[in-house]
């Protein structure tokens, strides 16, 4: 790849992280302050799981994968660590989708039982179960499933063994195996949840569509309100599937045709893509959900008023050490006193 290309990916990337992590912080703020009891909604609390997915991706997950492009050397061990740290991620944003998706089934299709079921405490559980299975899943190459090419082997004489105490560039595919990604990560960790979620979101239209159809003017509202949030969620799930499939379909090229089958600079523009759905969702969110519409605005408003306070609180200063300045030149002028100072001393006078 030519220099100015690796220039503009890297300058892309940069973009992209401050847009992930701007962007994101604004969600979490917005759903944790802006919108009152909204963790009590598990729909909120699995939105915000995500948002802190997506800003981790702007904080680790870009740097990395600009670091682990070759111009970093550490040793294989590091390199599989840190190459683990993105497909955490990436399986953390897909199972709080999935968690997304099973909570507007439930309770559409459990109205009655359904706050019995999604209390807090359970909603945290399964915040927490999605972390912990997205760790899991995550890093099983650690547990084994790598690219054993990378690794120096053990039957090595004097001088191989000093040649290779210098740590080859770390790069993502020198430590992650094709076979894995293709097989394991992509097949089973991201199209089975996608297809999943597919199916739920199927029923819930379809089920939304028949009940618009039977229900009074009363019942129309807050269908209309549940099919407006559904529409936005499965929209963050169509462009999540859009962002990264192109990549995972990639892979597959490179494991059954060769290196040749994908150019360097058709990567470059899949991972791009994939970093990008991160900074995207702050965007729908803006769009589509009201309440999160609302907390923005609350959020801008009291940022221009605490803006505007501190510009007065300027003013404030400079025009009190103005006047101390003025009372500084008057004390110094030798007790001296001013045409005004006189007609007021007369003033005083003729008072008394």
């Amino acid at each position: 790849m030519a220099e100015w290309s690796w220039v503009a990916y890297t300058v892309l990337e940069v973009i992209i992280a401050v847009a992930c992590c701007l962007g994101n912080v604004l969600v979490v703020c917005a759903v944790c302050v802006g919108i009152r009891d909204s963790l009590r909604e598990p729909t909120f609390c699995f939105l915000v799981s995500l948002a802190v997915a997506d800003l981790l991706v702007g904080v680790a997950a870009v740097p990395l994968a600009v670091l682990l492009d070759g111009w970093v050397s550490v040793t294989p061990d590091l390199c599989l660590l840190l190459s683990c740290v993105v497909l955490v991620l990436t399986q953390a944003s897909v199972l709080s989708l999935l968690a997304i998706a099973v909570d507007r089934y439930l309770r559409l299709h459990t109205p009655l039982r359904y706050k019995a079921l999604a209390t807090q405490r359970r909603t945290w559980m399964a915040v927490s179960m999605c972390w912990i299975l997205s760790c899991l899943l995550g890093f099983t190459p650690l547990f084994g499933w790598r690219n054993y090419s990378s690794l120096p082997s053990d039957s090595t004489n004097t001088s191989s063994s000093s040649s290779s105490s210098i740590s080859p560039p770390c790069t993502f595919l020198s430590v992650i195996s094709l076979p894995f990604m293709v097989y394991f990560n992509f097949l089973g960790c991201v199209m089975a949840p996608l297809l999943v979620m597919t199916l739920l979101y199927t029923r819930i239209f379809w089920s939304l569509q028949g009940r618009l159809k039977d229900s009074c003017p009363q019942a129309k509202a807050s269908l209309l309100r549940e099919k407006r949030l559904a529409l936005s969620l499965a929209l963050v799930l169509i462009l999540f599937a859009g962002c990264w499939i192109p990549l995972h379909l990639m892979n597959c090229l490179l494991l059954f045709q060769g290196p040749q089958a994908v150019t360097q600079g058709t990567l470059y523009t899949g991972i791009l893509l994939s970093h990008a759905n991160s900074a995207v969702n702050p965007v729908v969110y803006a769009c589509r959900i009201p309440k999160i519409q609302q907390a923005y605005s609350q959020i801008w408003r009291r940022f221009l008023v605490r803006l505007n306070c501190c510009h007065g609180d300027e003013q404030l200063r400079r025009s009190i050490t103005g006047s101390r300045a003025n009372r500084t030149e008057t004390c110094g002028s030798g007790g001296k006193t001013t045409p005004l100072e006189k007609t007021r001393g007369s003033f005083s006078v003729q008072y008394v």
